[in-house]
């Protein structure tokens, strides 16, 4: 099964950048500004983008400022039983952070898509955690001629 998978380096602690990947107000500063639920363990994150969908996540792993890791349990059909982890890891001043989202049936189009948009909400992250201002949806960066 192919997987998305993206490094990132983030000039900040494994428990500043823990707290962006498990907090709804951390979320909600890099991915969708609609982000709502439960982020302890077992609970669902409902992620939401206006008119071009939403995503619903279960907690699986929380492991602080080492491990995050989610089973998506709604959303686009094809992402229905993936997986998505960050793994962190300090490196001097920096977290890195090891990105994937595993469990894809076969690459497709829309694969495609989604390993750019992966790649832009990381950057967000970077940002929201550096300088407390990130682009999550609506105001992320727009790779597709149909505005998203």
């Amino acid at each position: 099964m192919p997987d998305i998978l993206h490094k990132v380096a983030i000039k900040a602690s494994p428990i500043e950048t823990y707290k962006a990947l498990t907090t709804l107000d951390g979320l909600a500063g890099w991915w969708t500004n609609e982000t709502t639920g439960d982020s302890a363990t077992g609970g669902i994150i409902h992620f939401r983008f206006a008119d071009r969908g939403f995503i619903d996540m279960k907690v699986l792993e929380l492991d602080p400022g080492k491990r995050v890791l989610w089973e998506v349990v709604a959303g686009p059909d094809v992402w229905i039983g993936t997986k998505v982890s960050f793994d962190l890891a300090q490196d001097d001043d920096f977290t890195i952070i090891l990105f994937k989202h595993q469990g894809w049936k076969e690459p497709s189009e829309f694969m495609h898509h989604c390993t750019t948009k992966w790649a832009t909400f990381l950057m967000s992250l970077k940002a929201s955690v550096e300088t407390g201002t990130g682009a999550p949806f609506p105001n992320d960066v727009h790779i597709s001629n149909k505005g998203d």
